[in-house]
């Protein structure tokens, strides 16, 4: 019987060695993961697919990253050898490989000659905060280019910024982004949006009131509204420039505000009646929103003025996208500066396929039309308490039998750095619009799915007092539930033990 028993153990643990044995040579050759994040964000995207598909020679990532991290940032590192997996999973021309400089002179020169450099890193260690020399980075070389990340510090963004890299290696043909300024009397800072364009595209400033303006190299033109009447040479270098084609995101509101004088005027121009031939109406008007930015107002608090936060209806925050456009699918909210509502014309001029409608305001809208009131105090301004219209079209875009589509953005600080371009979101959307309108799409999806903001939404009074009085009487209820439940259990006992024992 003890023999029978040694056989079976035998056998047991060689069926048993043998599925393991099975299991690994499976596994060497096919793997799955299961991503379960909403946006799939540790998953390899179709977009970055499509772009590592271009790879037709060795591209080689060598990352640089330092072996004793504090646990975020091993975290990190963890993240970014999973991915880098991902992509040398995907193609047979791609490489990587780890090293640590800080092992050994040789390695660290190499990173010195790849753009690498150490970063001073504050950590705890024995209960003592020491300064630590660490290694961050990687570089990325394709034929004889190459592309440097100096610093990785969080896994936020991490694909997109490796996809461009890699897109920026392959592509040969780089786009040229023209950027233009309709108004004379404002000045509009472009240079935070030019060096984020320069990572890709090549950008030049364009005077479009040039007689002799030739198009022939720009493929985008980004343009700034007019605060008052353009002159000739400008409508017909935008009408020609649509004529061939290409695409324009056009940054136009309706109405001019100074928000230090707290005044605000209609512009007067030509720019509109430009703009309704390419089948879009922009009202002289403001729309405010309830979802808004906030805004410092300085208030007499006894003794002592104070700044205090106030919604601002004027900068709406809008979250209604048209998923159905592929330029903001994907995008979770952009900020907008006093803008004006957009109807889109039913009539249509023949040279026009049709418009659509890109996002709108909330259901919680109002508009100013005539006599602007700019003020955030409600006590001085009660237009702001009435928000009860529905959305408002805010953004647009229109078709063009040349080939070409206009984007509009009902708002002249968009494109501003000072102004709209201060907003991550809302130079994720821009990226998004150069590249649709250059034909470039591949990267759209990507960067629209690294947005990680998720604020929690605004909940009516009666909806926050309900939760209020769940949240203090539900307890109460469960705990008296309980100890009724065990009281009655324990008399119940007591009852069995009574007759037993009698």
């Amino acid at each position: 019987m003890l023999v029978k028993n040694k056989n079976t153990l035998t056998i047991y643990l060689a069926v048993l060695v043998g599925a393991l044995l099975l299991l690994n040579l499976i596994s060497r050759n096919w793997y799955k993961r299961f991503d379960l994040t909403d946006n799939k964000m540790y998953s390899l995207s179709k977009s970055s697919e499509e772009i590592v598909d271009k790879i037709d020679d060795l591209l080689t990532m060598k990352v640089y990253f330092s072996s004793d991290l504090p646990g975020e940032l091993s975290n990190t590192k963890r993240y970014l050898q999973d991915l880098l997996e991902e992509y040398e999973a995907k193609s047979d021309n791609i490489r990587f490989y780890f090293s640590d400089p800080g092992s050994n002179e040789k390695l660290e020169e190499e990173a010195r000659k790849d753009g690498i450099q150490p970063v001073q890193m504050q950590v705890v260690e024995d209960d003592k905060l020491e300064v630590k020399r660490v290694y961050l980075g990687m570089v990325i070389l394709y034929e004889d280019k190459k592309e440097t990340i100096p610093v990785i510090q969080t896994a936020t963004g991490l694909e997109y910024l490796i996809t461009t890299k890699i897109k920026t290696l392959v592509n040969t043909n780089k786009k040229t982004i023209g950027i233009a300024n309709l108004s004379d009397s404002e000045e509009v800072k472009s240079e935070n949006l030019s060096n984020q364009l320069r990572q890709h595209h090549t950008v030049r400033n364009v005077d479009l009131s040039n007689d002799n303006l030739v198009f022939d190299n720009i493929d985008v033109l980004l343009v700034s509204g007019a605060t008052d009447t353009v002159d000739s040479a400008t409508i017909s270098n935008l009408n020609t420039f649509i004529n061939s084609g290409r695409g324009i995101l056009f940054a136009q509101g309706g109405v001019s505000t100074n928000m230090q004088t707290q005044q605000a005027v209609k512009i007067n121009s030509n720019i509109f009646s430009f703009l309704k031939s390419y089948g879009f109406t922009l009202n002289q008007n403001l729309v405010l929103d309830k979802s808004c930015s906030r805004v410092q107002v300085q208030q007499q608090m006894g003794f002592i003025r104070m700044n205090v936060p106030m919604e601002y209806p004027f900068l709406p925050i809008v979250k209604n996208f048209n998923d159905q456009e592929l330029v903001v699918s994907g995008l979770e909210q952009i900020h907008l500066f006093f803008p004006s509502q957009i109807m889109l014309d039913t009539l249509l001029s023949d040279n026009v396929i049709g418009v659509v409608d890109l996002f709108t305001s909330s259901s919680k809208s109002g508009i100013m039309s005539d006599r602007f009131m700019l003020s955030p105090d409600p006590k001085s301004n009660p237009f702001i308490q009435n928000l009860n219209q529905r959305g408002k079209v805010l953004g647009a875009a229109s078709r063009i039998t040349s080939g070409s589509e206009i984007i509009l953005i009902a708002d002249s600080k968009f494109l501003s750095d000072d102004a709209g371009m201060s907003v991550p979101e809302n130079m994720v959307f821009t990226m998004n619009a150069v590249d649709y309108l250059a034909g470039e799409k591949e990267l759209i999806a990507l960067r629209s799915r690294e947005i990680t903001n998720r604020p929690l939404e605004e909940i009516e009074d009666s909806t926050r007092s309900r939760w209020k009085w769940a949240n203090v009487l539900l307890p109460s209820i469960v705990i008296a539930g309980l100890g009724f439940y065990r009281s009655k259990r324990e008399k119940n006992k007591a009852e069995i033990l009574k007759q037993i024992y009698e």
